[in-house]
């Protein structure tokens, strides 16, 4: 606790303070807003932020309002990278039990990007490239990911990405998407009924506790993805989720 007491360390904690909540409030916030949403000092919230600006981690927009900055990016390309190396061994057991391929996803704003990926062995198979965005309400990992998350949050979500329809089996309509989500949660896994690719099915599940929200899963043809193999699958999903999200809390 003393630690904590330390002006640097309160300072740190500050600043994350004020990123995390520019993040809640969509990436852009005025300084006044700023100030209502936490308790500090208005001179302390201007001090930290012109620190942040130097650093680039905060941009100062002609609107005079405050945003994400450049620095940002970097760092989360890294911890992308990071969290793909240790998700892709759970990802190989998937592939070398199951025969198809195995990715791990995660929420980056209104999308999910896809930060690691093993392939299935088969000559026909899915492939999905690693840092590959895709909208959440047709894909199985963004399901997966929406079924977490409060019902004001899935709107604005979907609200600001938009709803595309890549395939005639693409949900369409916030209330068809509330209710698969409702689905979902009753039997905690999701389904890409090719919605996203007409002749291939996934399988996904959310990883528990994870510090962001994110989901691993499973695909291929809908010739070999079908309800026999959602029962091996979902079982050893479940399995891979749960270590995941055991090493990300045993590292944080």
């Amino acid at each position: 606790m003393a630690e904590k007491a330390s002006g640097g360390v309160q300072s740190v904690e500050r600043a994350f303070e004020l990123l995390e909540l520019i993040t809640k409030a969509g990436g852009q916030v005025t300084l006044s807003e700023l100030s209502s949403f936490t308790t500090l000092p208005l001179p302390t919230i201007h001090r930290l932020l012109r620190t942040l600006v130097s650093l680039g981690y905060v941009r100062q927009l002609p609107n005079r309002r405050y945003s994400l900055g450049p620095s940002l990016i970097r760092l989360g390309e890294v911890a992308n990278k990071q969290l793909g190396t240790l998700a892709r061994p759970y990802l190989k057991e998937l592939v070398d039990t199951l025969g198809e391929s195995a990715n791990m996803a995660l929420l980056d704003s209104d999308m999910v990007v896809y930060v690691a990926q093993v392939p299935s062995p088969h000559s026909m198979r899915m492939f999905t490239e690693v840092g590959r965005r895709a909208h959440t309400h047709d894909t199985g990992v963004g399901k997966a990911i929406l079924a977490q998350l409060e019902p004001e949050t899935v709107r604005s979500i979907v609200t600001s990405a938009g709803m595309p329809t890549p395939t005639p089996k693409s949900i369409s309509s916030l209330k068809d998407l509330e209710a698969e989500l409702a689905r979902i949660r009753e039997r905690g896994y999701s389904i890409d009924e090719e919605e996203q690719e007409l002749g291939v099915r996934c399988f996904a599940m959310a990883v528990p506790d994870a510090p962001t929200p994110m989901a691993v899963s499973v695909s291929g043809p809908t010739t070999r993805v079908d309800s026999a193999f959602a029962e091996r699958a979902v079982p050893l999903l479940r399995e891979a989720a749960e270590r995941i999200s055991k090493e990300l809390n045993a590292a944080a």
